[in-house]
Order: structure tokens, then C-alpha cells, then sequence
């Protein structure tokens, strides 16, 4: 393969005709198989996935980044994807759902990432029971919409090398490149959870990666699928240093098995407020000493309710921050954890932390998911809901926020304030405009911080 000019890096996103097609699995293997060659990859998902991004990290050693042009701007994305894709060799973007699936149509799809990206498609396809007839459908993924370019594929549920010159064949047909497959074979499979991959901390992710990683240089041709890939290195904007003359705070963010749902940016946003810490409401005895801003984002504190219930002295210690006056905000499973009760799918309740006046619970599971707008004290933020739990016997006092869907439908959902602790079941995503956080650090100045 030919050495690659300075000037130009491998970079690709990939994508699927479905949900379905096995692009999460082939991602995590392509990251290890990649970085194993001694190559900085850099991952990267389209739209506002928490787990996937969790399962990114663990194979490619490096933060995954959320690319959303529905929850930011395209020059917030376009300055993300540069800067983290500046430091690696290649950079690989996952894709959501189907190539042109988006929030309105295909507005927020893997395809609109693509084109504001400016980078090539690999497309994912599930072969199992295809041959030839894969032609038309990489005609009309290739042919649908000219702001992106379709370049290549990959086929999963391939088991013969038979099989795969009739989808080798379709390809050449319709000017779509083949880059080899990846077999059926249960040791690549990662149970799901919800809407996708689980976290369960039982099942052995690492196996699984480097069982993929060990298999895909057999039938992928990895050093075509760099060499087509190379395209210029995007610019990286130089962004200006922060001038905040606010006091410089102490943050806690919890992070742990029970809770992974966090943007990488907007951690790295609350990092210009001041110190970030991080601590585990699973296994430490108590908050961080004299932290004066506490985020729980979500996760799945429903798996852990025991440990959480049984970890009193954390239970505690963030009970007597919140109730002191602390700054406080709570998402999703954050909020769930600061309720008075968890009530897990077979009915038995957890105390939990017990300074929100509800109950959530899963008893009876119901999803809900989509896009959010909130408008809140002359703000306009979005964000994405995605929780199985429901509220239950609450007391909690909503703030005068208005709450929509993508498409400007209104939604149950609220954004409640309790002392100086604001909780909702919506993730935002502040990374861009930092406002918010502003907006809750002033409207809670005086509050307290934990003693040393």
C-alpha cells in the first residue's frame, strides 16, 4: 500500500442500510484491529447514542465523541470531528440507525453527517439471505443522494467465500467497492440492551472485541479500506480561550457502571468552570471534599439499586450536600438516584438518596425517546430523552421551562428544581453553549459545598 501524503488520513463513516446490519459489532472490531497496528484511531457516533460511545472508548483507547447536528450546530460538529480527528491516523465515524435516517426525514441522519463532514460511507450490509439482489440496494443507497459518496461495503452473515463473490459481483455492477466480510459466528455477538449493546458488566466485552479484531484481517481488506478512505485533513478551528470571571469551582461528576450516560464535550465544557473530579456512587464512601458543583448524569441505576441502596454512606454524604444547599444537577438515572425510592421491574423498592420527593420505577416499563428542545429562562437548549422508568407519587415543583419534541410537539417531560438541585429525564448537551451551566451556577450562588 502506498504510504499515504502528510496531508491526508484515512477517515470514513459507516453506516447501514438498517438497524440491524451488525455496524456497531463491525465498528468495535475495526477500532481494535486498527489500533492493534499500532495506529491512533480516533471514534467517533452520529447522534446522541450514549452506549455506543461507552463500547467505542474500551476498544480504541479513546474518548468517543458524539457528532449530533440536531442537538449542535454543524459548525460545533464540523470543529468537534476536526480537533479529535486532528491527533489521530484514522477516524472512524459510526453511524445511527439507517444511512438516511433522521430526526425530520433525513435532517440529523449518518448521511447529513457525512456531507457536513465531508467524508466517504462504507455501508454495512447483512447478507444472510442475499446474494446478487444486493445490487439494487447499493444502486439506491449509492444513487439516492448525491451529497454523499457511497465508496464501499462490508457484508456480515457471510460463511462462504461462494457467498460473498455474488455480493463481490453486485458491487462491481453498481460501482460500490467490495471490502470483504465478516462470518456468522457466535463469539462476535454482544447481547442488547433497550435500543442498544448492553453494558452488563458480566459479559466479557474484551473477548469479544479481540475475537472480532482477530477475525476481521481474515476477509477484510483493511489496507484498501484505509487506502480508499484517505481524504484531506480537516482544519481545526482555533477556539478561544476562556475569559470566565466566575470563582473557579470544584466539580463532581459521577461516573461508574451505573452511570455512563455523558457527552465527552460536555464534560470537557464543565472543565472551564473549574476542577473536574470524578467518584463512583457505587463504590466510594462519600462525595469528593469540597466540591461546589455535583452532576449524576444517567445510566442504568436500575441494574445496580442494591449497591446503590447499600452504599449508605454515599447515600448520605450526597443527601447532606443537596439538602445544604449544594449545586446539584441530576439526569435521567442521576434523578432516579435522588429519589426517595427505586422500584426495580419485579416490584421490590430501594431507598435511594430521598432528597427529590418521587418514586421512579420500572414495574411496569414503558420507553420513551426522541429529541428535546427545552426553553428555559430565556434559553433555548436541546437535548434527547431516553429512559424505561416512569415517576411515581412526586411532589417535585416544575421550573417554567417549555419542553418540545424535534418536531415542536410538546412532551410530558419537565426540567424540576428542588432547592438548589434541578433534575430532569432529559441529557443535555451544553457543550456548545455553555449557558446553562452558567444559568444554574448563578441561580444557586450561596450554595454550599462539602466541608473538607
Amino acid at each position: 500500500m502506498p504510504l499515504p501524503s502528510p496531508a491526508e488520513k484515512s477517515q470514513f463513516l459507516l453506516a447501514a442500510p438498517a438497524s440491524g446490519n451488525g455496524k456497531t459489532t463491525l465498528t468495535l472490531g475495526l477500532l481494535r484491529a486498527l489500533a492493534r497496528r499500532g495506529l491512533v484511531v480516533q471514534p467517533f457516533k452520529c447522534g446522541p447514542d450514549y452506549l455506543d460511545t461507552h463500547h467505542h472508548t474500551q476498544a480504541a483507547g479513546r474518548p468517543s465523541l458524539n457528532l449530533d447536528v440536531f442537538m449542535a450546530s454543524s459548525a460545533h460538529t464540523q470543529a468537534t470531528y476536526a480537533q479529535y480527528a486532528a491527533a489521530a491516523d484514522v477516524a472512524l465515524v459510526e453511524g445511527v440507525m439507517g444511512l438516511f435516517d433522521g430526526a425530520n426525514r433525513m435532517q440529523g441522519s449518518a448521511a447529513d453527517v457525512a456531507e457536513q463532514l465531508g467524508i466517504p460511507v462504507v455501508l454495512v450490509v447483512n447478507a444472510k439471505a442475499m446474494a446478487y439482489s444486493v445490487a439494487p440496494l447499493l444502486y439506491g443507497f449509492k444513487n439516492f443522494y448525491p451529497g454523499i459518496q457511497l465508496i464501499g461495503a462490508i457484508f456480515n452473515f457471510v460463511n462462504t467465500a461462494s457467498h460473498y463473490s455474488f455480493l463481490r459481483e453486485a458491487c462491481q455492477d453498481v460501482g460500490v467497492e467490495a471490502l470483504g466480510y465478516l462470518p456468522n459466528n457466535p463469539a462476535f455477538v454482544i447481547p442488547s440492551r433497550h435500543l442498544g449493546l448492553s453494558i452488563d458488566t458480566h459479559i466479557q466485552y474484551e473477548t469479544i472485541v479481540d475475537a472480532l479484531a482477530d477475525a476481521l484481517p481474515q476477509t477484510v481488506d483493511l489496507d484498501r479500506l484505509l487506502e480508499v478512505t484517505r481524504r484531506a485533513v480537516p482544519t481545526t478551528p482555533t477556539k478561544a480561550p476562556s475569559k470566565r470571571n466566575t470563582p473557579r469551582r470544584r466539580i463532581a461528576v459521577a461516573r461508574d457502571a451505573a452511570f455512563t450516560f455523558t457527552y465527552h464535550q460536555n464534560v470537557q465544557a464543565l472543565a472551564e468552570f473549574g476542577e473536574v473530579s470524578y467518584f463512583s456512587p457505587l463504590t466510594d464512601a462519600a462525595l469528593p471534599a469540597g466540591i461546589d458543583f455535583l452532576y449524576l448524569p444517567g445510566g442504568y441505576p436500575e441494574l445496580f439499586a442494591a449497591e446503590l441502596h447499600n452504599n449508605e454512606t454515599m447515600r448520605a454524604s450526597v443527601a447532606a450536600y443537596c439538602q445544604a444547599g449544594g449545586t446539584t444537577y441530576a439526569e435521567c438515572g442521576g434523578l432516579m438516584y435522588l429519589g426517595t425510592d427505586l422500584v426495580d421491574t419485579h416490584g421490590q423498592a430501594f431507598a435511594m438518596v430521598g432528597v427529590l420527593p418521587c418514586t421512579t420505577s420500572l414495574e411496569n416499563a414503558k420507553m420513551t425517546l426522541g429529541y428535546r428542545v427545552v426553553e428555559w429562562n430565556g434559553l433555548t437548549v436541546k437535548g434527547h430523552e431516553f429512559h424505561y422508568s416512569q415517576l411515581q407519587d412526586h411532589g417535585l415543583t416544575p421550573e417554567a421551562a417549555h419542553i418540545t419534541s424535534a418536531k415542536g410537539v410538546p412532551v410530558p417531560v419537565q426540567l424540576y428544581r428542588q432547592g438548589n438541585v434541578w433534575a430532569s429525564y432529559v441529557h443535555l448537551y451544553w457543550a456548545e453553549n455553555t449557558a446553562f451551566i452558567e444559568q444554574l451556577l448563578e441561580a444557586s450562588s450561596g450554595g454550599a459545598s462539602v466541608p473538607q
